[in-house]
């Protein structure tokens, strides 16, 4: 299925500005948002849409390669080189074709330093349903780079200079003629940088960095849902040759729970009920997802699959004080290993029931079946 035009999706023309794009986000959100259409799978499947098409258009770069890709350009863009310790590096794919052609445009031509940015990297983060309710402040290990302390950060040996490159004679990037074409490409033998390191650094081989993992702090916000993403910008690989360092982005999942199931700021629970409560009545005690405990009373005559709602007893709702709701329903338990006894009382019941509705859902479901067969003999 061909997606929809991230414009169409949030209804506004392509030379639109940011403060439209943001008001017609935040337009679209109000309408379509999970918890004003509850069970609206359409609406669901919208509010994912207009979300796409905002984090694509409301930055500057991303929205200048889909205006002339479409969807293409992004297609492959997390695909990444696998790093070590669960990381990934972003550092090539779509953001090299990026920078050929807009690398004049957004400062990041012709000098280099910005062309030798360090690779973002991708931290994958399991969280528990109670801690993204609660949220919380957890701290990582990141394998990353640091400046080499004997050339500081150069790459050339101490005393040394780089060179200008002779491919590129310093600028950079080089041309080359296809056809009616004049096509400008990073010079292969600098790397964009203009100068070459002709005596490199024993300690880093010329990088200009070195390995050295760092503790990092991470503050997850109450409310967050599977697949959020955190940016900690700068937090990256750092730049070769003084060049500034990547992102680091950390993507949350959550572990399934053994109690509740979520949708979206709601929780569904499924609570086991003894026939005889269910026929009699009575109370159950059931968990709330902040530890608290909550009793809810069982008429008489309780059917399986009934549900119970409790208001605000759901999960926190993203940067707000509001809280969904609890869904609990109920599943009858057809008694097992009966013992001889047990099995006696149940036929005495059902002997002096006879003559008497005690089961209007199967006594109707059969009074049909019977008309069906008696509708075929005609």
């Amino acid at each position: 299925m061909a997606k929809q035009d991230y414009y169409e999706s949030l209804g506004i023309s392509r030379g639109a500005n940011a403060d439209e794009i943001k008001k017609a986000y935040r337009s679209q959100a109000m309408k379509f948002h999970p918890d004003r259409n509850q069970g609206d799978k359409t609406a669901e499947h919208k509010f994912k849409e207009i979300n796409e098409a905002y984090d694509i258009l409301k930055d500057d770069q991303k929205r200048a390669a889909y205006d002339r890709y479409g969807h293409a350009a992004f297609e492959n863009g997390n695909a990444g080189a696998r790093g070590f310790g669960g990381f990934e590096f972003n550092a090539g794919g779509f953001a090299d074709i990026f920078e050929e052609m807009f690398g004049e445009f957004t400062g990041r031509g012709r000098g280099g330093q910005a062309r030798g940015r360090g690779a973002d990297l991708r931290y994958n983060m399991t969280i528990t349903l109670q801690e993204a309710f609660a949220g919380k402040q957890n701290t990582i290990r990141v394998p990353g780079s640091a400046a080499c302390g004997a050339c500081q950060g150069s790459g050339g040996e101490k005393g040394t200079q780089p060179a200008t490159c002779s491919t590129c004679r310093g600028a950079g990037r080089v041309r080359a003629s296809q056809g009616f074409f004049t096509v400008e490409r990073t010079c292969h033998a600098c790397g964009g940088a203009g100068k070459v390191i002709e005596k490199p650094c024993k300690g880093c081989n010329g990088a200009g960095r070195v390995r050295k993992e760092k503790n990092l702090s991470v503050n997850i916000p109450a409310g967050v849902e599977d697949g959020t993403r955190i940016r900690l910008a700068g937090e990256g690989e750092i730049g070769v040759h003084g060049a500034p360092p990547g992102d680091l982005y950390i993507f949350l999942s959550l572990a399934p729970h053994p109690l509740f199931k979520r949708e979206g700021a709601h929780l569904h629970c499924r609570v086991p009920l003894p026939i005889t409560t269910a026929s009699l009545g009575g109370t159950i005690e059931v968990p709330g997802i902040d530890g608290s405990r909550v009793k809810i009373t069982v008429p008489a005559g309780a059917q399986n699959g009934q549900h119970f709602r409790l208001r605000s007893k759901g999960m926190s709702v993203l940067r707000s004080e509001a809280r969904g709701d609890l869904y609990v329903e109920l599943q009858v338990e057809t008694p097992v290993n009966l013992t001889k006894r047990q099995q006696e009382l149940l036929r005495e019941f059902e002997a002096a029931g006879k003559g008497k509705s005690h089961s209007p859902a199967s006594e109707g479901f059969f009074a049909k079946v019977r008309e069906f067969f008696e509708d075929l003999k005609e």
